[in-house]
């Protein structure tokens, strides 16, 4: 008997061991992943118009081009139930957003304005406050807002004062199957489950938008830091 539970608790920690090996060696585990390195745009892509992204001191910065469409810079990896979390400065007068399980839209659901090869999916916004920023938009979809709030006739429900003009600001993104939740600076915004945008977008890219600009607003940037991702 005494060797049998010897074995048994030697085989149980043998079991233990190779469980926590596994997830320490596991880059898609639950402990948090560095999505930008600090140091380069190595394991992204800029894809959709002319807006410059460049590194330094450990923050990407996104600067507006004229003319030009809304830019992206697009994770080369994709991703399906995760939490985000960055930080993000944008200029109060620029528009921007974080695309959420993103893709590119093919030729067969090419239709109208919605062309082929345009980068199109759900998005966190990004604006100066008091406004609509961490609500869910159709990127390119045709279905404008997701989130219900910035579509109601009531201004409150519209618009929040969460986001800190002209500072670092926190975002915190879930994804879990139809559901999306969105906090900005510890207070909580989007709570949608949109099973028809989960249908077409299970899964994709995440993407940093700089937003298309007038003449006149030209030249603003957006910058983000502390980009962190892990697995669901």
């Amino acid at each position: 008997m005494r060797t049998i539970k010897v074995l048994t608790t030697a085989t149980m920690l043998c079991c233990l061991m190779a469980c926590q090996t596994s997830t320490k060696g596991n880059p898609t585990g639950y402990d948090w992943q560095p999505l930008f390195n600090g140091k380069d745009l190595n394991a992204f892509d800029i894809k959709g118009g002319k807006a410059t992204y460049y590194v330094k001191n450990g923050t990407i910065t996104g600067k507006t081009a004229f003319p030009s469409p809304n830019t992206f810079l697009v994770t080369k990896a994709q991703y399906a139930d995760f939490e985000l979390k960055f930080e993000v400065k944008v200029a109060d007068k620029l528009n921007s957003g974080v695309q959420i399980r993103s893709r590119f839209r093919t030729e067969a659901e090419a239709e109208g304005r919605l062309r082929a090869g345009r980068f199109f999916g759900p998005q966190v916004e990004i604006e100066a406050g008091p406004g609509q920023a961490g609500y869910i938009f159709g990127e390119a979809t045709g279905r404008g807002w997701l989130s219900p709030e910035p579509k109601s006739k009531d201004k409150a429900l519209k618009q929040h004062a969460h986001f800190n003009n002209g500072q670092w600001n926190h975002f915190r993104v879930v994804a879990k199957g139809t559901r999306i939740q969105t906090y900005v600076n510890g207070k909580p915004v989007a709570d949608l489950s949109d099973v028809e945008i989960y249908k077409t977008h299970p899964k994709g890219h995440i993407g940093f938008q700089v937003h298309s600009v007038k003449d006149n607003l030209h030249p603003m940037s957006v910058s983000w830091r502390n980009i962190v991702i892990r697995d669901l």
